[in-house]
Parts: structure tokens; sequence; C-alpha cells
């Protein structure tokens, strides 16, 4: 406990001797987290989060899957509930996987067992996120081998986790939690602005806080007196372990393969931002970072295929 305590207080002391020696560069840093914050996650997903704020306290969720339901809930094994977090995971993207988990869970839709599977691949980044920014960002024009890696990779494995890992722990109907009942339209409604509020700042608190941290990268590259390119390299390599947009938005196309294996971790921001949507709950984030670490190391796997890295520039 000495040692954490003493390596926080290094940390903190450094953080705040750099902030004052740099303050231009640290202000325009956390300016780029707040311009990110806003343009982008603001508009793309506070309404996802309030309608499905909605919904889940209406517990309209089976509705809203009942053309999905008989073909995913046939292959997964699991309730309409479940089969909603995995439909808003997937197609809205993180964190709104986790954000949408851990609201099933806290109304008692789910029980623990499914939340814990929903978790483990539902919380990828966004399929317009991916194609609209992503792809373009690293010169990409192949699509359909990149949507492989990075959706149908995390569904196979959450195939295989629900048959194998939770195979005995997540009967057909769980019978163990009775949902809470359903409220009122203008109830859920004031419900849900309120807590995406609360979300959506938490989240831009932490855009924020780890763009600042691109600092260090930046110190580090110029400590090592490096070129142009090199430290391009190495403060965009580096920003992608601590935010990848801003990671992206550094390495551009410098690096497909590497931003490629490292979309399906997320960055220590994406963890951070996993854990302010499941803290609340006793859901694990130590567990959700091994499934983010098998999926990455899966996911390398499958770009290093001879055939399939013959189509990265």
């Amino acid at each position: 406990m000495k040692l954490k305590f003493y390596l926080y207080t290094l940390l903190a002391l450094t953080l705040t001797i750099v902030i004052l020696s740099f303050p231009g560069d640290c202000l325009s840093l956390a300016l780029n987290g707040l311009n990110l914050w806003f343009e982008r996650m603001i508009p793309t997903l506070f309404p996802f989060m309030v309608l499905s704020g909605i919904m889940i306290r209406m517990n309209l969720t089976g509705s809203f899957v009942k053309i999905l339901n008989p073909i995913l809930g046939r292959l997964f094994n699991l309730g309409p509930s479940c089969i909603y977090g995995i439909i808003i995971g997937f197609l809205c993207g993180f964190p709104m996987g986790a954000h949408v988990t851990a609201q099933l869970y806290e109304q008692k839709q789910i029980s623990k067992q499914e939340a814990s599977l929903l978790l483990a691949f539902c919380n990828n980044i966004g399929p317009v996120y991916f194609l609209s920014f992503v792809l373009p960002m690293l010169s990409l024009k192949e699509v359909l081998p990149f949507l492989i890696g990075m959706y149908g990779l995390p569904f196979l494995y959450g195939l295989f986790l629900r048959y194998i890992l939770y195979a005995d722990q997540i009967p057909r109907k769980n019978t163990d939690r009775t949902p809470n009942a359903p409220l009122p339209l203008m109830q859920a409604l004031d419900e849900s602005i309120f807590s995406s509020l609360y979300s959506i700042a938490k989240l831009g608190g932490y855009m924020i806080f780890f763009n600042l941290l691109f600092i260090l990268p930046f110190l580090l590259a110029k400590a090592l007196h490096l070129g142009q390119n090199l430290s391009n390299l190495l403060i965009g390599g580096m920003g992608c372990l601590l935010e990848i947009t801003g990671g992206i938005g550094l390495l551009g196309s410098r690096a497909p393969w590497f931003v490629l294996c490292v979309l399906p971790f997320g960055g220590l921001s994406c963890i951070a931002q996993t854990y302010s949507m499941i803290k609340d709950t006793d859901l694990s984030v130590t567990e959700y970072v091994m499934h983010k670490m098998i999926l990455t190391a899966i996911t390398v796997f499958y770009y290093l295929l001879p055939a399939k890295i013959l189509l990265l520039p």
C-alpha cells in the first residue's frame, strides 16, 4: 500500500510540474480533448443514451428487438433484454455497450452473469466512427476484411463465451431476477436525461484528462531528439494507448496495422470510461480488461494472416 501511495504521489507531482512548465502545450492538448468531446461524443452519444434509458426504464427493450430476437435469441440462447444489449452495443459502440449493460443490470432485466457476458464482447468502437473516421484516416479503401476484424471477431468471441465459459451459468430463462416496474413516460424521460447528462459529463472529463497526458510522449520524443516522422510515430503510438481518437489523429496513415490491432483494446481512456459506466454495479472492470486483451490478441493474429496483411498499404 505504501508503494502505491508513493507512486501515485510521484505521478501527481510529475503531472503538476509538467503542466506548470508547459502551460501552452497542455492547454492545447486539453482543448483538443474538449473539442473531441463536444463535437463528436455529445452529438453522437447523448441522444442514444436518453432514448435507450427511456426504453429500459419503460421495459420496452423486448419490443425493440422483436424482429431480430428470433434469430439472435436462438443463436445466443439468451432472452430479449440481452439481445437488446448486444444490438445497441454493436450499433452504437463504445461506451454505449457498457452503459446499456449496466442499466439493464441495475433495472434487474438481466442477471450478473448475463451482464458480465455482454460486457465481454459488446463494448466496441462504433461502426459509424470506424467507417467515417478510422478507415479514412488510415487511408484504407477495403471495408469488408476490416469490418470482420472489428466486429466479426467480437461476435464470434461472444458466441464462444456463451457456450463455453457461460454455458452452465446462464439458463435460457433466468428466473432469479424480477424486473423493476416500468416507469411512466415523463418520469422515464426525466431520469434518462439526468442520468445521460451525468454520464456524458464524466466521459468528457476522461477525454480531456487523457488527451492532456499526450504531453508525456511529446516530452519523451523531444528529450530523445527524434525527427518529425519518428516523433509523430512515438507520440501517436503512445497516444493510441492513452486516448484512441487523439492517437489516430496524430498517426494518420503511418501505422494502419498498429491502429487496427489496438482498436479492440481502445486505450486507457476507454477503460476508464467503461469503469465510470459500471462502477455503481458489482461488475468487474478487471474481467472486462482481460477480455479486451484476449480480443486484441485474436485481432493481432487475424491481421498477421498472410492473406490479410496484403490488404494493408
